[in-house]
């Protein structure tokens, strides 16, 4: 774990609540071009805010509990997430990048590929938020699969869901052998002999398994991090497994209470050793925050939000994670709190934008390093993703292969 707690904004059109459009300063009419979101994350970078993730799915928007249509209410339409940050790549500097890339009706091939393309263009920034597709909804615009749900209900049944998962950890996999089939020195540009690589140090990913078969290797050469950090949401127990399975970042959703908190922590590491995992990961708390200058100011503007969308915005209605409206100082109180525990930071989710995320670069940093939870943003040296995170630099599963030192194709 860093010697200083990780911070990440969660990006999500003009902001978590479904009423953010209608703020008055929202930038709700310019959402999908890239001014909207370069503006946002370069703050969040120019300022010391250490990854953005940027949210995405098969869907347009939200879609009702009831009939599963989509929300009107809220923001329909969305750019795709692992482009909004390749665009942005060039602009940045030190934040990383982390778009949500699903695992369900994708190829394997296609997404690490894509994402070894963000590692190259961001300089070693790219990471990966993990996450499955489970809607029917979703299903339909690829005309593969059936999805079945529990009593006519749009949501997934319970053995889809552990099918979906079982899908994931394959994928999962296959995409890391695929980000490691090129060695460090496979491109060795040999102008006497001809050869622009060195075939014995290209390997293919052998891989058959009951969702994805796949044999062969990536078309693009390994890259800065030779496997981005991957982030997964665990905000139910089966989701847990899966996040310790496949990811070196662990989201979680605790509430307000402190015994909460810590008991999610104690999950994952219990789970961790029950998996045979030698290094803990960075577990995330993820909270939804609405930040005033008052604690009067911020509970009267999320209850205006609410008033507007017509219900509360809270655990168990629209949101899974806590929502908190809140001041600069609680905020950092509460961050030194799950720090106490075990947490390695968190992953803020902005209920408006720009003017949480404003807050957040602008008002909660500084305030972070005042308290001593933070270094100053001018003092933070040039790293990596893995590193800024405290991950162990990736070791490629063929290193020992590769060790032997390869010469112009002979043995040293």
């Amino acid at each position: 774990m860093p010697d200083r707690i990780t911070l990440v904004t969660a990006l999500q059109g003009a902001g978590w609540h479904p009423a953010a459009w209608r703020a008055a300063d929202s930038d709700a009419e310019r959402l999908t071009t890239l001014r909207h979101w370069r503006n946002v994350i370069v703050e969040q970078d120019r300022l010391g805010v250490d990854a953005v993730t940027i949210e995405d799915s098969f869907t347009a928007g939200p879609t009702t509990s009831t009939t599963g249509d989509l929300d009107t209410r809220t923001v329909v339409g969305r750019l795709d997430a692992l482009l909004i940050a390749a665009a942005v790549a060039p602009a940045t500097r030190q934040i990383g990048l982390v778009p949500t890339v699903s695992v369900t009706h994708t190829e394997p091939f296609h997404v690490a590929t894509a994402l070894q393309t963000l590692d190259h263009v961001s300089l070693g920034r790219a990471g990966w938020r993990l996450q499955a597709s489970p809607t029917q909804r979703e299903a339909d615009l690829f005309g593969r699969r059936t999805l079945p749900t529990a009593s006519g209900v749009p949501v997934p049944a319970p053995e889809q869901i552990a099918d979906l998962f079982a899908e994931a950890r394959e994928v999962a996999e296959v995409v890391d052998r695929l980000w490691d089939s090129w060695d460090d020195d496979a491109v060795i540009r040999d102008v006497t002999t001809g050869r622009f690589i060195d075939r014995d140090r290209i390997h293919n990913a052998e891989f058959t398994g009951e969702h994805v078969s796949v044999h062969g290797a990536s078309i693009v050469p390994r890259s800065p991090q030779g496997r981005p950090p991957v982030f997964s949401l665990a905000h139910r127990t089966d989701a847990a497994v899966l996040a310790v399975d496949v990811a070196d970042v662990v989201l979680v959703t605790p509430g307000i209470d402190g015994r909460e908190a810590r008991a999610w922590v104690d999950e994952v590491r219990q789970l961790e050793q029950a998996a045979g995992s030698t290094a803990p990961r960075p577990v995330l708390a993820d909270l939804a925050v609405l930040i005033g200058s008052t604690s009067a100011e911020a509970t009267d503007a999320l209850a205006a939000l609410d008033a507007a969308a017509g219900a509360p915005y809270a655990v168990g209605s629209g949101s899974d994670a806590a929502v908190l409206a809140t001041t600069v100082p609680d905020l950092v109180e509460r961050i030194a709190d799950l720090r106490a525990v075990g947490y390695a930071g968190v992953r803020l989710r902005p209920l408006r934008i720009p003017e949480d995320s404003t807050a957040i670069a602008r008002r909660l940093v500084p305030a972070l390093v005042t308290a001593g939870l933070r270094a100053d943003v001018a003092s933070r040296p040039a790293a990596d993703l893995r590193t800024r995170l405290g991950i162990a630099p990736a070791v490629s599963r063929y290193a020992t292969t590769a060790s032997t030192a390869l010469t112009g194709g002979v043995p040293a």
